[in-house]
Parts: structure tokens; sequence; C-alpha cells
């Protein structure tokens, strides 16, 4: 289960240089809230901030250049080619920059100095461990105090007292903090997920690799959910997030499993609708096509990669024979 801890001494009093540590932003027209979010000073703690700056235009890399530039950050520029593969271009970049430690944090995250060097130093004393802090909305309520996977009921939650182990832990991207050669034997990001879902697939393959995943209770980071795409439950989130979750079936469930999430693939579009409440799906309609999009997608994709793993498994069986 994800584990919550308590740190020996308060967040404020850490004071260990960031040296060491690498920042890993990947920005999709956002440098304006990569500037708000990612404080100046990490540079100054020793730290590195690595902006991957996914291609939205050219107006867009020249303002993430130019922030880069002024900060003494690294930026690397990237195809649009999803959140995931530009996590794995900035890790890359860290790693060849000398960093072992990696923070990955989302564009509309904010992130203070202490909060960095208070994860930074939990990977310090358990470089297996992968660890995220709490994550609160700007109004201060909190938004992940870790999660988990239910195969039975084909979705992801909250975990609960008493939870067995129908239940799986994973830890948002938002915040997410690990040394290098931990992300480096992972394999990284599934590149397939584009955008969402990756998170739960990496937490998923690290606790089965006997990784500890932690929820560090005292460091609490605000991320403006949605900051990306203008706030709210937009088409783009609907769409991925249907089709991502039977992507993630078809990699890693049974085939029994797999079977009762695509039953219950169209309960959970509508639930992915109206997550923000009843009244925006009525206003966008868009939503609601963009989540049955991503289910008839996620049902297709789920088939292919199930298919496709079975040939595999024929062809190394000859082989072998």
């Amino acid at each position: 289960m994800v584990e919550p801890e308590r740190s020996r001494t308060d967040v404020a009093a850490v004071r260990g240089p960031l040296h060491g540590l690498a920042v890993v932003v990947v920005s999709y027209g956002s440098s304006d809230l990569v500037a708000a979010g990612v404080p100046a000073s990490l540079t100054a703690a020793g730290a590195r901030v690595v902006v991957v700056d996914n291609d939205s235009g050219a107006a867009e890399r020249r303002a993430a250049t130019s922030l880069a530039a002024d900060r003494g950050w690294s930026l690397v520029p990237s195809p649009n080619d999803g959140f995931g593969a530009g996590c794995n271009r900035g890790v890359a970049a860290a790693r060849a920059a000398g960093c072992d430690v990696v923070l990955l944090l989302n564009p509309d995250a904010a992130l203070t100095v202490d909060d960095a060097r208070a994860l930074h130093e939990h990977v310090r004393r358990h470089p297996g461990d992968v660890v995220s802090p709490v994550v609160v909305v700007p109004s201060g309520r909190e938004s992940f105090v870790g999660a988990v996977v239910d195969v039975g009921a084909g979705r992801t939650r909250r975990p609960r007292p008493g939870d067995g182990p129908g239940v799986r832990p994973w830890l948002t991207g938002a915040c997410l903090a690990l040394h290098v050669d931990t992300y480096t034997a992972l394999g990284g990001f599934d590149e397939r997920y584009f955008l969402y879902w990756e998170d739960v697939d990496l937490s998923w393959r690290a606790a089965a690799s006997g990784a500890r995943l932690v929820v560090r209770d005292d460091v609490r980071v605000v991320h403006t959910v949605g900051g990306t795409q203008g706030g709210g439950v937009s088409p783009l989130y609907c769409y991925w997030n249907c089709r991502n979750r039977m992507l993630f079936a078809a990699l890693h469930l049974t085939p029994r499993d797999r079977r009762r999430w695509a039953v219950r693939s169209g309960a959970y579009a509508l639930e992915v609708v109206l997550r923000a409440s009843p009244r925006v799906a009525v206003r966008s309609p868009r939503a609601a096509v963009a989540a049955a999009r991503g289910t008839v997608a996620g049902l297709r994709v789920a088939r292919r990669t199930v298919w496709a793993g079975r040939a595999g498994h024929l062809s190394r069986g000859a082989a072998s024979s």
C-alpha cells in the first residue's frame, strides 16, 4: 500500500544542498505557468532545472528558451509526442548532466525550495523509494493523498481502511521524486499512453519490482488541476483517461479482469465526464463525445495490445523450440 511517512524534522528545517537533484518539467504552451511555479532560487540551492518544451509553436518555443536562459535552466526542445516521452527526455538530459535524483513536476504545479529539499533528502536516504507529496489545489483542499488501482471495481480511487490484495498503490506524476537508477531500471514512462495513466503504469511496475511507494504527508505541493488546459474537465482529459484505462488493463491485468474492465467502460466514461460537476457535462457535450471516443479507442488498443503480446509470446516459443 501507499505508505505515509512523517519526516523526523520539520520541512523548513531541512537545509541540505540540492546538488545532484534535477527538477524536470514538461511544458506544452505553459512557460508562464512554469515561471510562476518553479522558483528561480532552486538553481542557487544547487538543483538543475530541466524544462522539456513539447512543441506548441514558435512563439512558445521562444518564450521557453528565454525563460530558461534568464534563470540558468536547461531547455530540451521536443516534439509534442506526449508527457511520458517528454519526461523520459528530461530524465535522460538530467542523467547526462550528472544528476542522480529527479523530481518530475507538472507545469501547473507550484514547488518551493523546501519541498524540493524534503523530497531530495528522502530519496537520498531511501534510494529505492518512489515518493510524492500530498497535492493540494489552490484553495488548500487535498486532491492527492495517495491512491490505489481497484482491480475489482475497474477504476482508481483513494485508499480505504481494510483495503485487501485486490488493490495496488499508485502515485501521481504531478510531483514525483525518485533515483535516476530506479527510473532507468523501470524503463521510465511508457510512451504509449501519451497523456494520463502513465503515472499509474509506472507505479504499478515500480511496486511489482519491489520499490516502496511513499506519500510524504509533511510536504504539500499546490497543483492547479487542469491549469494547462484552461481548468475543468476538458475533452482531451476525457479522451485520454478513457482510452488509457483500457491500455493499462491490456498491459497488466488478467484476461478475466480485462473483460470486467471492458464491461465497465461506459460507467467509467460517465464518471470521468462528471468529475467536475453534472452541469459541466450538460454545458459541454464535447466532453461526453470525447469520453465515448476514448472508450472505443481504448477497447480497440487493448485488443491490439493483447493480440500483439500473444503473437510475441508465440513467436518466442517457436524460436526456443
